[in-house]
């Protein structure tokens, strides 16, 4: 194959028991809220082979990859755009030619082939080029979900045209963020 996309779903808090332990409070608090059941909670994550070369797209905190050709599409602030003026509050969107999405050994039903239709994998890359660096962990888009990695992960894949009703985080599971990458999609002309 000479162009794909491959969705991973990494359990929340993968390597790291300070997000998962987090993202468990997050979602029992988001639970008893909304009246249901806690879900597992995923990130969403991408690796794109296009032009023979094999790209990993991932958001992750700017002070955590130290190789500077990692691939930076954008930047923004995480919480609130005035703590976004410290290095230690500022997210990164990267498309790392080369690179690998951390700890995806501990991916839950993946990978998942998106497309194998090169025009689509350009149009992805096109779209990945023109993310919008919203804030981290709040809701801009104004429907409820958070802006974080479903959302660029879902804006990407919707803005290409993909069938985003078949796609869906692992039974039992839920990914924060997705319906917002979605609604801002569908919103953009």
């Amino acid at each position: 194959m000479s162009a794909w996309i491959d969705l991973y779903w990494l359990p929340l808090g993968a390597g790291g028991w300070f997000v998962r332990r987090n993202g468990r409070v997050y979602e029992r608090w988001s639970a008893w809220r909304t009246h249901r059941a806690p879900l597992d909670l995923y990130h969403s994550a991408l690796m794109i082979r296009a032009d023979d070369v094999t790209y990993a797209v991932e958001m992750g905190p700017v002070w955590n990859v130290a190789d500077g050709d990692r691939g930076v599409l954008c930047e923004g602030p995480v919480g609130s755009a005035r703590l976004g003026r410290l290095r230690l509050f500022r997210y990164e969107v990267r498309c790392w030619a080369g690179g690998a999405i951390p700890d995806v050994a501990e991916a839950v039903h993946s990978p998942r082939r998106t497309t194998e239709d090169p025009a689509v994998v350009a149009t992805v890359m096109q779209a990945l080029e023109e993310v919008p660096p919203l804030v981290w962990g709040r809701d801009e888009v104004r429907v409820g979900d958070m802006w974080n990695s479903n959302s660029v992960v879902a804006w990407a894949l919707a803005r290409a045209g993909h069938d985003m009703g078949a796609i869906r985080p692992p039974p039992g599971g839920r990914a924060p963020g997705w319906r917002a990458g979605l609604e801002l999609a569908r919103r953009q002309p």
